[in-house]
């Protein structure tokens, strides 16, 4: 009988388990980053922000640039933010919770990797697969919310007037007044993307069996088969 550990590595298994070591690491850097431009920064500013609150880079220069708008960071509730928060910025209390959904998804990876038969690695990669998605889709999905809610909320008391409300992309450029900027990922969002990516690969990799010494091995006999090539040398050989 196979040992556990020795199960491991087979790519099916061997991938989760890598996955979820980056979406470990995936908390100790920034996942997202905004570039921003201004005629007071000739060289530009930068922002970083992590899965739990903090933020990274010039984000006291860009709180002041923002409040010639009336667009604040928002107030993560539950903990003391390593930046002074404005009495009107939104409430996003799910903030705290990254960590959790990150670890989550890594401890899933790792027991999926452990499951005792074939039928069980099947559906868990499977379920892992779904509730990755459904984390990280979400997770996104409400970080859009909130800008889009800080974008909608600014300030009354603005020195600019007159500024229409609007939604900063989670990806992507922007302009208001005189400032752009370029939201994107940061290392942990590569990370994140990465390890997702890996997921996907082992759930196809349900009904196989090929290990990691196995897999050189195995993706040149496939490219081989795949090749012109091949499919040359084979007719010149039936005489076609």
């Amino acid at each position: 009988m196979t040992a556990p550990l020795d199960r491991l590595r087979e790519l099916r298994r061997a991938l989760p388990v890598t996955a979820a070591a980056m979406f470990v690491v995936a908390l100790t850097v920034p996942v997202w980053r905004i570039a921003f431009e201004a005629p007071q920064y000739p060289d530009g500013l930068l922002v970083t922000l992590y899965a739990y609150p903090r933020l990274g880079g010039d984000y006291a220069e860009v709180q002041a640039l923002n409040h010639y708008v009336g667009f604040y960071y928002p107030d993560p509730v539950f903990v003391d933010p390593n930046y002074a928060v404005h009495p009107d910025a939104i409430a996003a209390p799910e903030w705290i919770l990254g960590p959790v959904v990150f670890l989550a998804v890594a401890a899933a990876g790792v027991f999926v990797a452990l499951a005792p038969t074939d039928r069980k690695l099947r559906l868990g990669l499977l379920g892992q697969l779904i509730g990755a998605t459904v984390a990280f889709v979400g997770t996104f999905a409400i970080v859009q919310y909130r800008l889009h809610q800080a974008g909608h909320a600014l300030g009354e008391d603005a020195p600019i007037v007159g500024v229409a409300e609007f939604t900063p992309p989670l990806l992507g450029g922007y302009q208001i007044a005189n400032i752009s900027g370029v939201a994107w990922f940061g290392p942990g969002g590569y990370l994140t993307g990465l390890g997702f990516l890996l997921l996907v690969v082992a759930y196809l990799l349900r009904d196989s069996t090929v290990t990691i010494g196995e897999a050189a091995a195995a993706l040149r006999r496939r490219v081989s088969r795949n090749s012109p090539e091949d499919d040359d040398r084979g007719d010149a050989g039936t005489g076609v």
